[in-house]
C-alpha cells in the first residue's frame, strides 16, 4: 500500500504553535495534586489552657459511647447500608447560538433518574480551576495517518502533538490548574503526573517532539482503562524513577472539583485486553467527561475508498475500521458527558480546544442522595432539565444541558478483580 503523500503544510503554523510556549522559565519539580495550605493563626508556643465545661462534657460523652460500643452485642441479621451520593456536572448552553449560560442557581435545575425526579442535595456554581489528563495516541499508525496532512515537510505525529501542546500552553493556568499527559501505543505510559509547573509541561511536549513512535499498536481501550481506573504501569517518564513499574492512580480516585479527559487519537484499536463494551461501562461508571479530538479523518477522506476489507493486508485498518472508530468515539464522548470533535485539518484545533476549555470552566455540580442501594452494576438513566427564566417551565427547546446520561451502580467485586 502506498502512503506517499503530496500535500504540504505551512511550517509557520508549527513554529507559532509549538514554540510560543518555549520562553525560558526555571525548571521545577511537579507539585502535588492538592497543595496543602496552612490553617494556623500564626501564633507560636501557646500555653496549655484548662478544658472548658463543654469540652469536659464532650469527653465524658465520648467515653460513654466507647464503653457502650465495647459491650455491644453484634446482630448479624442487621444489614449495613452505606449512603450513596450521585454527582454529575452539567453545562447549559443555547441550542441555536452555542452561548454558555452562567449565573444559574439550584432552583433552575431538576434531576430525573429513570424518569423519577430526585431531590437535589448539593449544588455548586462553576469554579475556575480544572484538572485534566491528556491522553495521546503515539504510535506508528499515528505517524502514518498524520502524513496525510503533513506530507514530507513534518512528522505525521505532529497531528496528535499539536492539540496537546496548544492546550498545555494556552489553557493550563498555574497555580490552580493541573494537567497530566499519558501517551499510548502498545501500552499507556505516563509522561508527567499531575503538575501545575509550566516547565514540566514544556518538557512533556519537548519529549514527544524529540522521540519517534516505537510500536504500531494502538491499544486504545487499555489506555482509557488505565487513565480512568489506574493500575500498575510504566513509571512516570519525567520523574526519572529507578523503578521500572509503579502504581498509577486513575482519574476516578482523583479529588478534584473540575476534572476531564482530553483524548487525541484516531479511534483505531488493535488488540487491547479490554474490549469496546468494557470501555463503555467504565466510562459510564466513571462519570468523567471525555472530550475527543479524533485524528486520521483527512487520511480516511483521501484513502478510505481504496481500503476495501477484502484487499488490505492483514493487520491494516480498512474502510469499516475507520467507520467503526468514528461511531465508537461518538458513543464514548456522549456517554461520558463530553463531546467528540472529528478533526480534518489542523486549523480546526484551536477552536475545538477553546470550546473544551469554556465547557470545563462553566460546569454546574449537582448531587442527589440515593434513598436505597442500587443493585451493583445496574445502569440508570439520568436527565437534567433547566428552567432558565424561573417560570416553572423547562426550557428544553431553547437550551441544552450537557451531562453524563447514565449512573452505573458501583460493583465492588468487579473493582477488586481489576486490581488483581
Amino acid at each position: 500500500m502506498n502512503y506517499c503523500i503530496t500535500r504540504t503544510v505551512s511550517a509557520l503554523l508549527l513554529g507559532i504553535l509549538l514554540f510560543a510556549s518555549s520562553a525560558p522559565l526555571a525548571i521545577g519539580q511537579s507539585k502535588p495534586q492538592r497543595p496543602s495550605s496552612s490553617t494556623g493563626d500564626g501564633k507560636k508556643n501557646d500555653r496549655p489552657k484548662p478544658p472548658t465545661e463543654e469540652e469536659i462534657k464532650a469527653a465524658e460523652e465520648k467515653k460513654r459511647l466507647e464503653e457502650m460500643e465495647k459491650n455491644a452485642v453484634v446482630d448479624d441479621t442487621v444489614e449495613k447500608i452505606d449512603t450513596n451520593i450521585v454527582t454529575l456536572d452539567a453545562v447549559v448552553y443555547n441550542r441555536k447560538t452555542g452561548a454558555i449560560i452562567q449565573g444559574l442557581s439550584k432552583g433552575n435545575f431538576a434531576i430525573f433518574e429513570n424518569g423519577i425526579k430526585q431531590e437535589i442535595s448539593a449544588f455548586s456554581n462553576p469554579e475556575q480551576p480544572i484538572t485534566v489528563t491528556l491522553v495521546v495516541e503515539y504510535s506508528k499508525w499515528s505517524e502514518i495517518f498524520g502524513r496525510a496532512a503533513g506530507g514530507y515537510f513534518e512528522p505525521g505525529t505532529y497531528e496528535v502533538i499539536r492539540p496537546v501542546a496548544y492546550f498545555l500552553s494556552n489553557f493550563i493556568k498555574p497555580p490552580n490548574d493541573y494537567a497530566s499527559v499519558i501517551a499510548f501505543d502498545l501500552r499507556p505510559t505516563p509522561i508527567t503526573d499531575f503538575t501545575n509547573d509550566p516547565a514540566q509541561l514544556r518538557k512533556t511536549v519537548d519529549l514527544l517532539l524529540r522521540n519517534q513512535p516505537a510500536f504500531r499498536e494502538n491499544n486504545l481501550w487499555d489506555a482509557l482503562k488505565f487513565t480512568i481506573m489506574g493500575g500498575v504501569g510504566d513509571s512516570v517518564v519525567l520523574e526519572n524513577s529507578k523503578e521500572r513499574k509503579a502504581n498509577y492512580d486513575g482519574m476516578m480516585k482523583l479529588k478534584a472539583k473540575r476534572k476531564a479527559i482530553i483524548l487525541v487519537a484516531s479511534g483505531i484499536d488493535t488488540f487491547s485486553k479490554s474490549n469496546y463494551d468494557e470501555a463503555r461501562k467504565m466510562v459510564q461508571e466513571g462519570g468523567i467527561p471525555i472530550y475527543i479530538i479524533s485524528t486520521a479523518n483527512l487520511f480516511c477522506k483521501k484513502y478510505c475508498d481504496y481500503l476495501d476489507p477484502s484487499r488490505v493486508m492483514p493487520g491494516t485498518p480498512d474502510r469499516m475500521d475507520f467507520i467503526q472508530a468514528q461511531n465508537a468515539m461518538n458513543t464514548i464522548a456522549k456517554e461520558s458527558g463530553g463531546l467528540h470533535y472529528p478533526m480534518t485539518f489542523e486549523g480546526e484545533v484551536p477552536g475545538y480546544l477553546e470550546q473544551i476549555n469554556a465547557l470545563l470552566r462553566n460546569q454546574y455540580s449537582l448531587s442527589y442522595d440515593l434513598a436505597e442501594q442500587r443493585k451493583p452494576g445496574t445502569r440508570h438513566k439520568l436527565e437534567v432539565k433547566v428552567d432558565v427564566d424561573g417560570d416553572g417551565v423547562f426550557d428544553d427547546k431553547v437550551y441544552r444541558v450537557q451531562h453524563r446520561p447514565y449512573y452505573v451502580a458501583p460493583n465492588p467485586s468487579a473493582n477488586k478483580k481489576d486490581k488483581k
